[in-house]
């Protein structure tokens, strides 16, 4: 078989960035020197929520989860020494992503090439953000037309970028079923091709080219057959809405073109080594079957579910490509699965399954309609409430957390503190002392002139992707471009979908839902209260926010009031609710990184407001060694992704709270929660 024809393999790409942005470029470097065949790049949160690195907001998640770009001279130097014209660059950014694509290309001019032959892709999807990952800034309207003006100037001037990855992956991690993974994302995709074709800025003729470049950002989780099912059912579906809907005629434009993560939500801390033959599996979904094949993939590490992985970790994941694309005959054949009455029954099921939600959400005015009311964050919720309830019973079996849990201690982990990589927090100096010197150094009354035009064409219906340049090149700051469109747009906090979610978990007589709500009340008798509250919050920019809702869920079940304001919150907010809620715990998710840094501020605010007998618990992905420091500084209880029993933390926090009003331990929750 050695001189059979073989298909090009498709883009491998490793999903990185951190620190500052020499510091990512030389990352970059050393990723292509290996073998990677694009570019994914990872702002880290203060550059995804329009905020410069030196705003209170951003303390603590400056280069956490990805890399800073606050000015074009951060964007200069992230690709320096890097082709643009020769490189394809995918950038998973959402709400700032105009912003992010003048940088880019005002650095590619900047080297000489031709904007028109960039290839690559802006995620832009800011509609999944208001479901799973939280970084939107406006409101849906102007949200969309951010999206369409985008659109609009790629398809005219950069004819081969992907002006948006409409993004199934995190509405998987916020719990969405492949049901809900394909229809949500499809109403997602005939929202934004309805807002361009309604715009009148792209001629009828022309939809094609747009359709043509709209790419999907999908994930793969570790169900095989169910996986690689979903993405025929995906292609089956575009296929369908692009030609009925559109009446895109050309089969080439119609093509569903995907890339994909595949699936961290399903990466565990405990026993981490499993993590690889996950990951080999959720790969196998979107690269064995042909027709349905992805064309670009990138896979996580080995230890995401610890921490930020070094470099050795990413080589590692893409290592695993190249062996099935260069090692394995797979490139030589046609579909593996055409023919299976298998393969074909369970597509059909999802296919049949989507196209009645879409029915569902298009009654309703179609996608924005069903964010604002709620809608659709509710059934997130909802959905992964019972997978969570699902695991807690043992019916959905992960291994090494619910079952086969007996483990030999792992060389891999041995060390953890050398296990993952740790930001230096003089990265976060030097970022800062960089942006006041680019600040020292422009022509102030250039960058004026520049935003205040920014927000005259943001009052019109005027496409603001050249007045965005226009900033960019005047030496404008990322903060500053996205508050000046705040104060036209105005901002949004999204529903949380946590009051509409229904009970997952029964209190069953003698069950330990039931213990923990006897505890619940109990505690409240004796403290002389109606209801035990509990605060949950989110400190800093990290919107992650599907940890929080189960908690805030579980607690509202076991009879708990619980107060749950969403994401992107202060310290000095989280305090301000706490004291004027009169709550018996401070529970804090956060995983970012950025919880050394915050977590101690809401403890040292809540002293200085003589808030005493209320329990700070902590909740994310924190190693180790930091947990010890949090409860030095203070902290009751610290909680990671091996803690899977969401009711068994509830009790922990009834115990933390009884400890902290000097109560004697309730006897049914130690029973229920040893």
């Amino acid at each position: 078989m050695g001189t059979q024809e073989r298909d090009r393999p498709w883009l491998m790409r490793t999903y990185a960035g951190h620190s500052t942005a020499s510091d990512s470029n030389a990352l970059y470097r050393r990723n292509l020197a290996k073998g990677q065949t694009g570019l994914s790049v990872a702002f880290d949160l203060p550059t995804q929520t329009g905020y410069d690195s030196d705003h209170v907001l951003a303390r603590g998640e400056v280069g956490r989860v990805g890399v800073p770009v606050g000015h074009l001279g951060d964007m200069r130097t992230l690709f320096d020494g890097i082709p643009l014209e020769r490189t394809n660059t995918s950038m998973t950014i959402n709400a700032t992503a105009m912003w992010l694509l003048a940088l880019y290309q005002v650095v590619a001019e900047e080297q000489g090439a031709d904007i028109a032959k960039l290839t690559g892709t802006t995620q832009n999807d800011i509609v999944k953000e208001y479901l799973s990952r939280g970084t939107h800034v406006f409101p849906p309207g102007p949200s969309v037309r951010l999206i369409t003006d985008m659109i609009a100037y790629t398809v005219a001037h950069i004819p081969k970028w992907n002006p948006i990855n409409i993004c199934s992956y995190h509405l998987q991690e916020a719990g969405a079923t492949p049901v809900q993974e394909i229809a949500y994302s499809m109403c997602t995709a005939i929202a934004v091709l309805d807002a361009v074709r309604d715009s009148g800025q792209v001629p009828a003729e022309r939809m094609g080219e747009v359709v043509g470049r709209i790419s999907f950002f999908v994930n793969a989780g570790v169900r095989f057959v169910e996986e690689m099912c979903k993405m025929r059912a995906f292609t089956r579906l575009w296929e369908k809405v692009t030609r009925e809907r559109y009446g895109i005629e050309d089969a080439k434009q119609r093509r569903f073109r995907y890339g994909v993560q595949v699936n961290s939500l399903g990466l565990t801390e405990a026993q981490p080594e499993n993590n690889v033959q996950r990951i080999v599996l959720e790969m196998l979904a979107v690269t064995l079957s042909k027709d349905a094949r992805a064309r670009a993939v990138q896979l996580p590490a080995w230890n995401e579910a610890l921490g930020l992985p070094r470099p050795w970790d990413q080589q590692w994941s893409l290592r695993i490509q190249q062996v099935l694309a260069y090692e394995s005959d797979l490139l030589e054949y046609g579909d593996l699965f055409n023919g299976s009455h298998v393969v074909e029954a369970k597509t059909e099921e999802l296919l049949a399954g989507a196209e009645a939600e879409i029915a569902k959400v298009l009654e309703m005015g179609g996608v924005i309609p069903a964010v604002e009311s709620g809608y659709l964050k509710s059934n997130l919720v909802a959905s992964h409430a019972a997978r969570r309830a699902r695991i807690e019973a043992g019916q959905d079996r992960i291994v090494g957390v619910n079952c086969f849990d007996t483990t030999e201690d792992s060389p891999l982990t041995a060390d953890l503190d050398t296990a993952i990589m740790v930001v230096d927090p003089a990265s976060e100096r030097s970022v800062l002392a960089n942006l006041e010197a680019w600040r020292g150094s422009r022509d102030e009354a250039a960058v004026q002139r520049a935003l205040a035009r920014l927000k005259e064409v943001a009052a019109t219906e005027e496409n603001l992707m050249e007045a965005t340049l226009a900033c960019a090149r005047a030496g404008a700051t990322t903060g500053e471009w996205s508050f000046a469109l705040r104060e036209v747009f105005g901002e949004y906090r999204a529903p949380t979908g946590v009051g509409g979610a229904p009970v997952a978990v029964a209190a069953e007589p003698g069950g330990e839902l039931a213990a923990v709500r006897e505890a619940v009340a109990a505690t409240a008798a004796e403290l002389g209260t109606g209801k035990l509250r509990l605060l949950v919050g989110k400190p800093g920019l990290d919107g992650h926010s599907n940890g929080a809702e189960q908690i805030a869920v579980r607690a509202r079940d076991a009879g708990f009031e619980v107060v749950y304001q969403g994401i992107r919150l202060t310290p000095e907010q989280i305090v301000s609710a706490a004291v004027a809620e009169d709550v018996h715990c401070v529970g804090l998710s956060i995983l970012s990184g950025a919880h050394p840094e915050l977590v101690p501020d809401v403890i040292q605010r809540l002293d200085r407001a003589g808030v005493e007998d209320v329990p700070v618990i902590v909740g994310g992905i924190i190693p180790a060694a930091d947990a010890e420091a949090l409860k030095a500084a203070g902290v009751a209880a610290v909680f990671t992704p091996k803690d899977f029993g969401i009711t068994t933390i509830i009790g922990r926090i009834v115990d933390e709270i009884r400890l902290a009003n000097r109560l004697q331990p309730w006897a049914a929750t130690t029973a229920a929660t040893s």
